[in-house]
């Protein structure tokens, strides 16, 4: 009996109904799809698991002992990610910053996929950053369109990647958690850690709308003290 309530005639079954008119090659590309979808949700859960172990003590040698491999192999396999402190609204805009490059039939994530991220997670500080400088949401979504490279062919099935570019603004926005004495990375250090990447095509979409870094890092401080203070007071 499986632990899980899946089974592989489920599987084949929704697969089937979702992709009625396809042939047996599309199914057999929707199908490894499908599985690495599942591979990833597989390695999302023994990584939850790790780090549950490693917060009540448990060393890699232990870890490695539990999963099957060797202490070096458990450590490489399941070191914190990019994304470890990242909020879910955070990591909600990264999902939604590879569906636009998907969408515009890209080949890679930039920084101005990163800021469209942003702009469709409407409860993240980001977002409100962005809209009360500007007035307007359209406004920043026009400029985030007038930048944008041409559209490709074909849009992309599975992974995406990121641009070197990206993977900076990603990692500035660490830097910027870390520089405001935040344990959390949320939208709101995405956008910083894009303004600090000086010459990406969203620094310069944010410069033109009127961002400054230190303006931008000033705003971001100043409305956490205020969150953060309204909490206290409830």
């Amino acid at each position: 009996m499986s632990p899980l309530d899946i089974s592989l005639a489920d599987l084949i079954a929704r697969l089937d109904e979702e992709l009625p008119e396809s042939d047996e090659l599309a199914r057999i590309s929707e199908a490894r799809l499908r599985a690495q979808t599942l591979s990833d949700l597989g390695d999302q859960l023994i990584d939850h698991y790790v780090s549950k172990a490693k917060q009540v003590g448990a060393s890699w040698t232990e870890i490695g002992d539990a999963i099957g491999v060797s202490k070096q192999a458990a450590q490489q396999r399941h070191a914190p990610g990019p994304f470890e402190r990242y909020t879910n609204l955070n990591r909600h805009s990264i999902v939604l910053a590879q569906e636009a490059a998907r969408t515009h039939k890209h080949d890679s994530i930039g920084t101005e996929h990163l800021l469209l991220g942003l702009l469709g997670e409407p409860k993240g500080l980001a977002y409100e950053v962005l809209v009360a400088k500007t007035e307007s949401e359209q406004r920043v979504r026009d400029a985030i369109e007038e930048a944008l490279p041409p559209a490709g062919e074909k849009a992309l099935r599975g992974h995406i990647p990121f641009r070197p570019e990206t993977k900076e603004a990603i990692g500035q926005a660490r830097s910027a958690a870390a520089d405001l004495g935040h344990d959390w990375v949320g939208t709101e250090h995405t956008l910083l850690g894009l303004i600090r990447v000086e010459e990406s095509p969203a620094a310069l979409i944010l410069r033109d709308l009127g961002f400054t870094p230190d303006e931008l890092k000033e705003t971001v401080r100043t409305e956490i003290a205020t969150r953060l203070a309204a909490r206290g007071e409830h």
